[in-house]
């Protein structure tokens, strides 16, 4: 099994429902690294890192949403080490601003 990084971002109604915590509570129990953001236009926005399988079942997990979501669209590519990097230093997954 070999490691992947992914860049995801989710839209719907996905601000103001607890989607970035469930993004993050679900990847911390999956052993993923990374990170969810808010954006400005009402997407949110993450990075997951860790084997691919795990990574694909995490992207999987984000079209289902928090029961109080509604996912309209997923949209997910791979993404490089610099864009992972933007976590907090230390920390294995983490919430970054609103861009």
């Amino acid at each position: 099994m070999s490691g992947a990084i992914c860049h995801v971002t989710v839209r719907g109604r996905v601000q103001g429902v607890g989607y970035r915590a469930w993004v993050a509570e679900q990847a911390v129990s999956r052993g993923l690294d990374g990170w969810v953001r808010n954006r400005r236009d009402g997407s949110v926005e993450a990075v997951f890192s860790g084997p691919e399988d795990i990574v694909a079942e995490m992207i999987a997990a984000c079209r289902r949403g928090p029961s109080s979501a509604r996912v309209e669209n997923v949209q997910a590519g791979t993404a490089t080490s610099d864009l992972l990097n933007l976590r907090g230093a230390g920390e294995r997954f983490t919430f970054l601003p609103t861009v």
